[in-house]
């Protein structure tokens, strides 16, 4: 058994080896090692090889996907390596044969469909990488991507530094690449971020010039001409994802649809740092909840939760397709009866996706061929429900799909099935009684066998007048009939009467008989078990068979109820949110009307149920600006004021429209954003050496040498992480540089408020500010943004509600006070009025803020100065105005 195992093992070095013994998967050496401690399960050892004592460890099959879970949660593959041959054939074989073993499958992250393993809102797609033309710049990517879980399959060009991009805004589970590219040095950094999703694979696999006939050949056709235009690059990477998923699943064929080719530029353009900066799908820890996705899934079904998790993460850019979508919603949401109707029919629906999957893959059990009658049935419903109705574009469209599905399946498996199905067909049980009469037969034989016996006896006194004949059963004999003997004439007299019952024993008092009835029924009943697994059984993969030739009808509809899901399930957000339909189009307009930020808002309401402060945001191209370029907007204030929220708040209501859904806002006219970049928080990356600051640089960069006029920029707090000027030089180049050569719709939030000035010259650039107001020496944030300009960060203030102990709060008061009139303020003031482009807009601002100052001893002044017109009741204001009267001297 050992060699058996070694020779195995060493097929599949790269795996822990689940090794079947029985009832249970057992791990040997290393691999039982590492299960151990990766486990917590016991480590125990068994025989010996080259003379050391063998490590041993395994866990129950029955419980084999809990642990199969935690393996692939921490990054390892396992081979599952079953029994493929009855034990009664070893024994046959003679001497110390072991029971064949083979393995069957390689378990991956990116092809686990186990319904336990799956997350249900979450794709789980395995994808492969592919290049050609060597290192040369002009060299081909490609990206293909596939959920072997519910057999959606997709590919798309990509180029070498947008690589990173496009895998982050799918998500997958696993990567595969050509060991020659996976170590190629150019493209090492990418490899370096994605960690243990990559794994480098052999180069053949990626093989153009088999690639298109190894596509032929998995989908059984002789031309990929009616799959569309696909590219070579395409081709390779489609073809290499098929092979792997051959080397892991072995001789199981995954219900794949035919790849859809997805073009560059249909999808918003959302790097990786904007992608983690906004919380898209999942927050800065990892976990779904407290992500905008987390926050706006009202969604009734799995299907339904992994298609708003795709729009969300790739939001769309033809306004053509976000109309159709914003014409789904807005129909469920003019209709509340009709909306209600299909969610409480969606909440039945199970997710006959995944279900699919598992039964063309031969891992499926009763429940799924249950869970694909119950889908029937549903959708029949909705169907039947939305058949009257008025029905936008998409939604029609689904509908369509719906009647595609082979209903009368429904009522086969409805006839097939018995209620509830177990979960495993290995046992039986799962056939309703009736369905099939040679089944109720064996199971009559299994169950009633001594009623059966019985009956039989019961015939024979009537046919032989012996009342005291029996049937009776040993080991020896079997079962037999006894007489006494002085009754045996009765089936020994006559010619008939010893045709019929054959002796076989003579006893001291009595005689045995058999009959060939009765050794019929004798093996009938001993087999009864057995013959009813396999009727159930037959009867499982003849279902199954069925429905898995059926799977493309079953993949569209099953997509169809998909798209009403999200359909209902923003329409009811929209409702139970008031949020309010976009307006998308070509223009460069970006105007939000009292616009909120989703998650924030949720929160709130969730946990003090403040009411969020919503704000306006207008980046349009103001009236009369000279060629096509957004504006920008300079946005100053407080710590704790909102800026980071506000700034948010604006690029997720630009995702939500793109993605086809209704926006937290009063109204919303957008301009389509080709490209997402947001700059907001602070991190390192110590693994590569980079300091905060440097993060911060290199995303600012890619920021300033991509974006164009289409783009949307979200930036906060350029150039703090270094010294002041440096800080404040990089921070009034950059607002230089997008508002002259990006052109582009921005947010900049900063605490340099010298850069205000800049409005006096940049044309595009507008000042605005977050409301503070100040209460017997306490700061209170309004949280509304304002045209304007901040007069200070109230940074000390901020530091006291942090809880710093007071003598650090009131020392840092004394040394900004210091630093406010003393020489730092002159050195920068110099510093500015040294930059040409800025310098006379700089001049006039201190011109107008030192006016006053000579005249700063005046007490009407001062208090002057001290007012805040803004926060008071027309009652404080007469009396502030009263008092400044009494302090104003007869000279003014």
């Amino acid at each position: 058994m050992m060699a058996q195992y070694i020779e195995i093992k060493a097929a599949n070095p790269d795996c822990l080896l689940f090794y079947r013994m029985g009832d249970f998967y057992e791990l040997f050496f290393d691999d039982a090692a590492v299960a151990s401690r990766a486990l917590g399960i016991t480590l125990t050892r068994r025989g010996k090889h080259l003379g050391e004592d063998i490590p041993m460890a395994g866990v129950p099959v029955v419980a084999a996907d809990d642990y199969l879970q935690k393996l692939i949660g921490l990054g390892h593959r396992v081979a599952v390596c079953e029994q493929i041959e009855d034990p009664a054939e070893a024994k046959k074989r003679g001497g110390k044969s072991p029971v064949r073993r083979d393995v069957v499958r390689l378990v991956t992250p990116g092809t686990i469909t186990e319904e336990r393993l799956l997350d249900p809102g979450k794709p789980n797609f395995l994808m492969s990488l592919s290049r050609l033309g060597g290192s040369s710049p002009q060299a081909e990517f490609a990206l293909a991507w596939a959920d072997l879980s519910t057999g959606q399959f997709c590919v798309k060009v990509t180029a070498a530094d947008q690589i990173l991009t496009d895998i982050q805004a799918i998500e997958p589970s696993e990567i595969v690449v050509a060991d020659t590219v996976f170590h190629d040095a150019v493209l090492k950094p990418i490899f370096q971020r994605l960690g243990a999703l990559a794994r480098p694979e052999p180069a053949v696999l990626f093989d153009g010039a088999t690639a298109a006939a190894r596509l032929c050949r998995f989908y059984d056709v002789a031309t990929l001409d009616g799959f569309g235009g696909f590219g070579r690059a395409e081709l390779s990477a489609a073809a290499a994802l098929l092979s792997y998923l051959t080397k892991t699943q072995f001789a199981a064929r995954p219900a794949l649809a035919r790849p859809e080719r997805l073009e560059s530029g249909a999808a918003m353009l959302i790097d990786p740092a904007t992608r983690a900066s906004l919380e898209l799908t999942r927050t800065g820890d990892g976990q779904r909840k407290g992500s905008l996705l987390g926050t706006i899934d009202r969604t009734a079904t799995g299907a339904g939760s992994r298609l708003l998790a795709q729009r969300i993460a790739s939001p769309l850019t033809a306004t053509a397709a976000i109309r159709r979508r914003h014409d789904a919603v807005a129909c469920f949401v003019a209709d509340g009866p009709l909306r209600d109707g299909l969610r409480q029919r969606l909440k039945r629906l199970p997710d006959t996706e995944r279900a699919l999957s598992r039964l063309s893959l031969g891992r499926g059990g009763p429940r799924d061929l249950a869970a694909i009658r119950d889908g029937l049935m549903v959708a029949a419903e909705i169907d039947a429900l939305l058949a009257g109705a008025e029905l936008p574009a998409e939604l029609a469209e689904a509908v369509a799909g719906l009647r595609a599905l082979p209903m009368a399946m429904a009522a086969e498996l409805t006839a097939l099935l018995a209620d509830p199905a177990p979960l495993l067909k290995r046992d039986g049980g799962f056939v309703r009684d009736g369905a099939i009469e040679a089944l109720d037969a064996a199971r009559a034989l299994r169950d009633h066998s001594r009623q059966v016996i019985a009956e039989l006896q019961a015939r024979y006194v009537a046919e032989t007048g012996v009342r005291n004949l029996r049937i009776k059963h040993n080991n020896v004999l079997g079962y037999f009939v006894e007489v006494a003997e002085g009754q045996a004439a009765a089936l020994t007299g006559s010619e008939a009467a010893r045709a019929c019952f054959q002796h076989r024993q003579t006893m001291s008092n009595c005689m045995r008989f058999s009959t060939l009835e009765l050794s019929g029924l004798e093996s009938r009943i001993a087999g009864a078990a057995s013959d009813a697994l396999a009727l159930e059984l037959g009867a499982f993969e003849t279902a199954a068979a069925a429905v898995v030739s059926a799977a493309g009808a079953m993949q569209a509809g099953a997509a169809a109820l998909a798209v009403l899901d999200v359909a209902a399930a923003l329409a009811e957000l929209a409702v139970a949110e008031d949020w309010s339909r976009p307006e998308v189009d070509d223009s460069l307009a970006f105007t939000i009307e009292g616009g909120r930020h989703p998650v924030v808002e949720a929160a709130l309401k969730a946990g003090s149920g403040t009411p969020f402060v919503a704000n306006d945001c207008d980046l349009s191209p103001p009236s009369g600006a000279a060629g096509k370029a957004g504006a920008i907007w300079l946005l100053t204030g407080p710590n704790m004021g909102g800026k980071s929220t506000f700034l948010r708040q604006n690029a997720l209501i630009a995702v939500l429209a793109q993605a086809g859904a209704y926006v937290p806002a009063a109204s919303a006219h957008i301009g389509v954003v080709e490209r997402l970049f947001s700059r907001v928080g602070a991190s390192d990356d110590l693994a590569e050496g980079r300091s905060t600051f440097m993060v911060e640089m290199v995303e600012t960069a890619a920021i300033l040498n991509q974006a164009g006029p289409t783009t949307l920029v979200i930036l906060d707090e350029i150039g703090r992480g270094t010294s002041t000027y440096d800080g404040l030089s990089i921070a009034f180049a950059s607002v230089e540089h997008l508002h002259e050569v990006n052109r582009c719709r921005a947010l900049f939030a900063t605490h340099f408020h010298e850069m205000t000035a800049l409005s006096a010259r940049l044309g595009r650039l507008k000042n605005a500010t977050m409301r503070v107001k100040e209460w017997e020496g306490e700061v209170i944030f309004l949280h509304e943004v304002r045209p304007g300009v901040a007069d200070r960060s109230y940074g000390v203030q901020v530091a006291k509600l942090a809880g710093l102990p007071p003598s650090v709060v009131e020392r840092a008061r004394q040394v900004l006070a210091e630093l406010e009139k003393g020489e730092q303020g002159e050195k920068r003031t110099a510093f500015i009025d040294d930059l040409p482009l800025f310098s006379a807009a700089v001049r006039r601002s201190r011109a107008e803020a030192e006016a006053p100052v000579k005249d700063a001893a005046d007490p009407a002044l001062l208090a002057l100065r001290d007012l805040d017109p803004d926060a008071l009741s027309p009652r404080e204001a007469l009396e502030a105005l009263y008092r400044l009267k009494g302090l104003v001297t007869p000279a003014h």
